[in-house]
């Protein structure tokens, strides 16, 4: 008997042992938060429908889903030369397609792959489902989930969505490794654009709470003219993206005022320097004097600003949710557009000028 309790201690401590060396060398779970300037409105509670360990079958027809991994050759036979190209904060290029007053998109390329594409507008090929499709629509033909994981060699994700999330931009898993973004308009419950990412791709921007063992990708490092390189290709997108979702709400094209862009760069670069996020200055002034001090005549103005969404396509999607955001983007009352981004923070001047 006393053999047999000395045996069973022995095997007791020796998987006590494994056990510590098994915590000790695996990888521990850690959490990352990117919190972005989202304005929270009163709305309705969307209950996810938890996690799936399975993908499901889905019947992806539009010619949108299968762009992914093809090449900057095979996109240029297809959709011709770009309108623009722009660097991103991610190291990729957006090949950007802005030629119709009704559609625009920006193609990712990294490494002469395509490796993200976000597009808006009418008769997206988007099968099974329609451009601006009721969210229960889409939700009754995707899943939408408030975990959805990633797997990259030894290293696993976990992307946390919470209510907001959910609303706004659920994600949904159609392979191993690629995923779509579905923006909402929750003031029309209507889909206002989607972007198809490679699951690399969504860990360079994070827009989304991140659960991961193993080691997240690092995001890049720029100098202030590369930056500057960068932010005004921001400001493009978000003057070309600001006409389509006026187009979608039939309101007249605006048209870039270069001096205005100035006065929003500079309250972009000031917020950014000094550590606030307002309308208001440190200094008190507010868009009138900024305005003023420029010499900017003008009838009716108006502003936007952001601060830590991703990139252009996710801050347009934020002030297009934020009621007091979207009355100055879909105003009748304005016919010029100046935009200034400096980092990731973004400011949108809308102006009505005398005749």
């Amino acid at each position: 008997m006393k053999r047999l309790r000395n045996v069973m201690i022995i095997m007791i401590i020796a998987l006590l042992v494994f056990i510590v060396i098994y915590q000790m060398n695996s990888s521990p779970v850690e959490v990352v938060r990117e919190a972005a300037s989202h304005l929270n409105e009163d709305e309705e509670t969307i209950e996810p429908k938890g996690t799936a360990a399975e993908l499901p079958q889905m019947n992806l027809e539009g010619d949108l889903y299968q762009w992914i991994g093809k090449t900057s050759n095979e996109l240029t036979e297809e959709l011709g030369e770009p309108d623009r190209i722009d660097v991103s904060a991610y190291n990729y290029e957006w090949y950007v397609y802005n030629d119709s007053e009704s559609q625009y998109g920006q193609f990712a390329i990294l490494e002469d792959e395509i490796v993200s594409v976000y597009a808006i507008g009418d008769n997206l090929e988007i099968s099974p489902i329609d451009s601006g499709a009721d969210y229960i629509e889409v939700a009754d033909t995707f899943p939408f989930l408030n975990e959805v994981t990633y797997t990259d060699g030894d290293s696993s994700f976990t992307f946390r969505l919470n209510t907001e999330d959910l609303q706004t931009r659920p994600l949904v898993k159609i392979s191993d490794s690629t995923f779509i973004q579905f923006y909402f308009d929750t003031f029309t419950e209507t889909l206002s654009s989607m972007r198809i990412s490679t699951g690399d791709a969504l860990l360079l921007q994070r827009p989304y709470e991140i659960e991961y063992q193993g080691d997240l990708p690092e995001q890049p490092e720029f100098n202030e003219e590369e930056w500057r390189e960068i932010q005004e290709g921001m400001e493009q997108q978000v003057f070309d993206i600001s006409n389509i979702m006026r187009y979608k709400h039939d309101l007249p094209h605006l048209e870039w005022d270069d001096q205005v862009s100035l006065v929003a760069y500079d309250h972009s670069k000031d917020m950014y320097e000094n550590d606030y996020f307002s309308h208001v200055s440190l200094d008190g002034d507010g868009l009138r004097e900024r305005l003023e001090e420029k010499q900017v005549a003008y009838v009716a103005a108006g502003e936007n600003i952001a601060a830590q969404y991703p990139d252009a396509p996710a801050a347009m999607e934020g002030w297009l949710n934020s009621e007091s955001h979207r009355e100055a983007l879909l105003s009748d009352e304005y016919s010029y557009l100046g935009v200034g981004v400096y980092r990731f923070y973004y400011t949108q001047n809308f102006l009505g000028k005398p005749f």
